[in-house]
């Protein structure tokens, strides 16, 4: 009998779980941005694709990673994913060539963010619009300077 009222007790609040709680949590992962890739923002901003593709380095950052491929560990090959793609170890982001081709290479989400709500919408505040240098440390720091002997630089040849 006891363990009945228990059985009972635990499927009640799982349904609640499932039947109240369950869709705040959809709805809040349904409105989360996810990662789209440069090629949707061309659609909508021809000029700025244009240039990336012409003038960024950041246009082909995977031929780096695959250029070292061979050398490097898959741990440390991971680690190049952070800078290298767009959006790795992140909700939505790169995961590999083959599940993510689209977001290969380090693009306009890299900085603006992730911009399927912005695709929608086509409301500027539903990306981050202000880059400043300190959007910039996570891969251009110190320490990946010495290493890589490369400088920051805002804005290069992306617009």
């Amino acid at each position: 009998m006891i363990v009945r009222a228990l059985i009972i007790k635990f499927i009640t609040g799982l349904l609640f779980c499932l039947l109240i709680i369950g869709p705040v949590f959809y709805a809040a992962a349904e409105n989360s941005p996810v990662y789209v890739g440069t090629e949707t923002c061309a659609q909508c901003h021809q000029k700025q694709y244009d240039s990336y593709k012409a003038l960024s380095k950041k246009a082909n950052s995977f031929k780096s990673v695959q250029r070292m491929a061979g050398k490097l560990t898959a741990a440390e090959l991971r680690q190049c994913y952070g800078c290298h793609t767009t959006g790795y170890g992140e909700s939505g982001g790169f995961r590999s060539l083959k599940e993510t081709p689209h977001l290969k290479n380090t693009g306009c989400e890299a900085c603006h963010g992730p911009g399927s709500l912005h695709a929608e919408t086509e409301d500027p505040s539903d990306l981050k619009e202000e880059i400043s240098i300190k959007d910039c440390v996570k891969c251009h720091n110190e320490e990946r300077v010495k290493a890589f002997n490369y400088k920051p630089l805002i804005y290069g040849g992306a617009h």
